[in-house]
């Protein structure tokens, strides 16, 4: 069996589906390692060639020199133009794709990943910060009607098309349980997650390297909170 063009390092995260769910829509076959954070693997020094932030995701096409590519919205957008898939070919649409891409990865995961933090993280440690758990998660609520508001119309992000910006968005959207944040009064948000709830290959994506249901609001709670603790 030949072997795969794309090795994938990832782990079960918001950042680290993102490829997982392009590679499994587009049907690419692809290597896959996954990232242990409880040995902290992130940090050891062979995955620091890779990448030297630390974090996960990360590629390596071997069919290009073995180049590395890491950041997850940066993956996509490269995965995107190498297979020619989930991505606008018109030139101000591709711009369009860029600018929510990048809302996303300025927006809608830094400001949702801090409501997770401060609430499943720093406040079982003993360090309730109210102030800062307010903050976080009106901000992501915030963020979160800007996509319903992008939606009106919409079956995706961009319109009719599902795209990276789609694959970006929903781990962190569709998370809005583990944040504390709510999607009531969100119509077309709440559309837009159970068009993508039902797509076969995201789903399946979303279990690899292993499934985290208690992110989407299944499974039980405070177990995979003291798990999801215990990586940091």
């Amino acid at each position: 069996m030949p072997i795969p063009d794309i090795h994938l390092y990832t782990a079960s995260t918001m950042n680290g589906w993102k490829p997982v769910i392009f590679l499994e829509e587009a049907e690419v076959e692809y290597e896959l390692t996954y990232i242990d954070f409880g040995k902290k693997e992130q940090k050891s020094e062979w995955y620091m060639r890779l990448n030297p932030n630390g974090r996960i995701p990360t590629i390596v096409d071997r069919s290009n020199d073995d180049f590395v590519v890491f950041e997850s919205g940066a993956i996509l957008w490269y995965l995107a133009e190498k297979y020619q898939k989930f991505l606008p070919t018109d030139e101000k649409a591709r711009s369009q794709a860029l600018q929510w891409l990048m809302f996303q990865m300025s927006g809608i995961g830094p400001m949702m990943g801090q409501a997770m933090y401060f609430q499943r993280i720093a406040a079982p440690k003993g360090n309730e910060d109210p102030y800062a758990i307010e903050r976080y998660v009106n901000e992501s609520r915030r963020l979160l009607e800007v996509l319903d508001k992008q939606l009106v119309g919409n079956a995706y992000l961009l319109g009719d098309d599902f795209t990276i910006v789609d694959m970006a968005m929903y781990p962190w959207a569709r998370s809005y349980p583990w944040a504390k944040v709510s999607v009531g009064g969100l119509d077309n948000l709440n559309a837009w997650l159970n068009r993508i709830d039902a797509r076969p290959a995201t789903q399946k994506a979303v279990t690899i390297p292993k499934p985290f249901p208690a992110f989407f609001g299944n499974g039980d709670e405070a177990a995979s909170q003291a798990e999801n603790a215990s990586r940091f």
